[in-house]
C-alpha cells in the first residue's frame, strides 16, 4: 500500500511539473519568442493576468481579453476583442484538438485556423505582431541554415488569433464574462474570463528639488 501511494505521488508530482515548465514556455512565447506551439524547455516566469482551470489532459492558463490593442479591437459594444490563453497538452502521446470556444450571448469566437495541441506542447493564442514573425523567422534561419519560405504563413512565426466579434456589450477592465472551450478529447470547460490588467508601470521617483548639503 505504501509503495502504492509512493507511485500515485510521484506521478502527481511529475504532471505539477509539467504543467509549471509548459506554463513557462507559454510566458516566453506571450513575452516575445511569438511561437504558437512552444517546448517545455523553457524556464522564464512573468506575471498572469488571467484565469486557471483544466480539462481532461489539457491545462488552459492565463485565460484573458487583451486591452485594446489597436483600433480594430476596441473591446467596445458592435466591435470585436481578442481572447489570449495558453492550451497547454499534458499527455505524453496523445493530441487533442481545440474544436471551439463559446461566448453565450458576448458575441461570436472565431478560431483562426484548425487548432491541434500536440502532446507535451501548448498552443499560445495572442494578438500577433510583426516583430514575432520577424524573430521566430530568424531563429528559423539561424537553426535550418534555410530562410523561411514565407514569413506571413509560417504557422510558427505567430501565435494563433481568437477573436470575439459582433459584441452584445463593453467588455470593462474588472469584470468577468463566461466562456466555453470545447476539445475533441478533453471534453467542454467554463471559464471566467477577466480583462488583462495589462503591463505593470515602472515605479517613478520623484525629482530632487534645491541642492544637497
Amino acid at each position: 500500500m505504501t509503495a502504492l501511494k509512493a507511485t500515485t505521488a510521484s506521478k502527481s508530482r511529475r504532471r505539477a511539473v509539467t504543467v509549471a515548465a509548459l506554463a513557462a514556455g507559454a510566458v516566453l512565447a506571450l513575452s516575445g519568442c511569438g511561437a504558437g506551439q512552444v517546448s517545455q524547455t523553457a524556464t522564464q516566469v512573468a506575471a498572469v493576468n488571467g484565469n486557471s482551470t483544466n480539462s481532461g489532459s489539457i491545462a488552459l492558463r492565463d485565460v484573458r481579453f487583451l486591452l485594446p490593442p489597436t483600433e480594430e479591437y476596441n473591446n467596445a459594444k458592435g466591435g470585436k476583442a481578442v481572447l489570449a490563453f495558453s492550451a497547454i497538452n499534458m499527455s505524453d502521446n496523445k493530441t487533442d484538438e481545440l474544436v471551439s470556444i463559446s461566448a453565450g450571448d458576448l458575441g461570436q469566437v472565431k478560431l483562426a485556423d484548425k487548432v491541434e495541441i500536440k502532446p507535451s506542447s501548448v498552443v499560445v493564442a495572442d494578438k500577433p505582431t510583426a516583430k514575432d514573425a520577424a524573430q521566430a523567422a530568424a531563429v528559423h534561419e539561424q537553426n535550418t541554415g534555410e530562410p523561411a519560405a514565407d514569413k506571413s504563413a509560417d504557422p510558427a512565426a505567430k501565435p494563433i488569433l481568437v477573436e470575439v466579434t459582433g459584441l452584445t456589450k463593453d467588455i470593462t477592465p474588472g469584470l468577468t464574462y463566461p466562456l466555453s472551450f470545447v476539445f475533441k478529447n478533453g471534453g467542454t470547460v467554463a471559464i471566467n474570463v477577466p480583462v488583462d490588467a495589462g503591463p505593470n508601470n515602472p515605479r517613478q521617483e520623484p525629482a530632487k528639488s534645491g541642492a544637497e548639503h
